[in-house]
């Protein structure tokens, strides 16, 4: 089923009234006091311990989230050097995440750029890049969205993934499930209330479609933010969280747990297949500026281990 059709079938059902426009949607910009803290030149870097399901497995590994702001340029779609008549801060997500398989690992990095200007609902990227690359080949996949078209690139190396090219037309307030670490933050503005729940259309994470070999629709999701706050404990500590849900057809897709304080970093994440994310440390720094021989001590602040020479 095309994107078209699909939008045409939501429209007809009266799928959730927050897709009734998008021009009514909350628009992505950068919140009161945002530059205070995101604009020191600082990225803020976040290890997970990673529970990834493959091969009918649960598999242990590590996961880095990386949050930052960039100046973009709207005719590259990337980060600029300056000089450019078409730019606009965004804040971008790169979400590295490692895991064995057996003899073999799995290295998967997926990209998500948000911008900061107001120009865009909440949710909605400019581009999104994806990555994964293991031992029997790899892929790639990039969106890049100009209002509500989207054109999509991608490659791979199984038979009938190898090269595809699609675009087409978002219709209602989209939200890409990639973008979901940012929006639960509140890192472009507040989704939603607290104790609030709206229905939207939700594109699929890049890695879950290459996970299971599919390209989907973005389809009818709810997503709930919680109204009170609970402890929730990790390896990094224990933390006073909210909660951020997204159900499909009535059942748990996925759950974010949400520090309450400032800066409401991501402190755990479950999806309805058994994968989590856990907080084991976090810091902020110019972590491009740490690539010398001995920076490896520095990964101890994220909770790993250095590596083995």
């Amino acid at each position: 089923m095309s994107y078209f059709r699909l939008f045409l079938m939501t429209i007809a059902l009266g799928v959730g009234c927050a897709n009734a426009a998008t021009s009514d949607a909350p628009k992505a910009q950068a919140p009161a006091g945002f530059w205070d803290h995101w604009g020191d030149g600082q990225a803020e870097l976040a290890g997970y311990r990673l529970h990834q399901p493959r091969y009918g497995e649960m598999r242990t590994g590590e996961a880095v989230l990386i949050f930052v702001t960039e100046t973009f340029t709207h005719a590259q779609r990337l980060k600029s050097d300056g000089g450019h008549s078409d730019e606009y801060p965004v804040i971008k997500l790169n979400e590295v995440r490692d895991f064995p398989t057996g003899v073999y690992d799995y290295n998967v990095m997926t990209s998500t750029f948000l911008r900061l200007d107001g120009a865009d609902p909440i949710g909605r990227p400019v581009k999104v890049s994806f990555s994964m690359q293991e031992w029997c080949g790899q892929v790639w996949d990039q969106w890049r969205i100009d209002e509500n078209k989207w054109r999509r690139t991608g490659h791979g190396y199984f038979d009938g993934e190898g090269d595809a090219q699609t675009q087409g037309v978002f219709e209602g307030h989209t939200v890409f499930a990639d973008a979901l670490p940012l929006v639960v933050r509140g890192l472009t503005g507040d989704l939603l209330a607290p104790g609030a729940s709206a229905s939207f259309l939700m594109v699929p994470r890049s890695m879950t479609e290459r996970l299971t070999h599919t390209r989907s629709d973005p389809f009818p999701v709810t997503i709930t933010r919680s109204a009170e706050h609970t402890l929730a404990t990790v390896p990094a500590g224990r933390f006073e969280v909210e909660t951020w849900t997204v159900q499909k057809s009535g059942q748990p897709l996925l759950t974010y747990l949400v520090e309450k304080a400032a800066p409401h970093r991501l402190i755990q994440w479950m999806g309805s297949n058994g994968e989590r994310g856990e907080l084991t440390g976090a810091v902020r720094m110019p972590y491009w500026q740490r690539a010398r021989e001995g920076d490896e001590k520095l990964r101890e602040q994220l909770g790993f281990s250095s590596p083995a020479p």
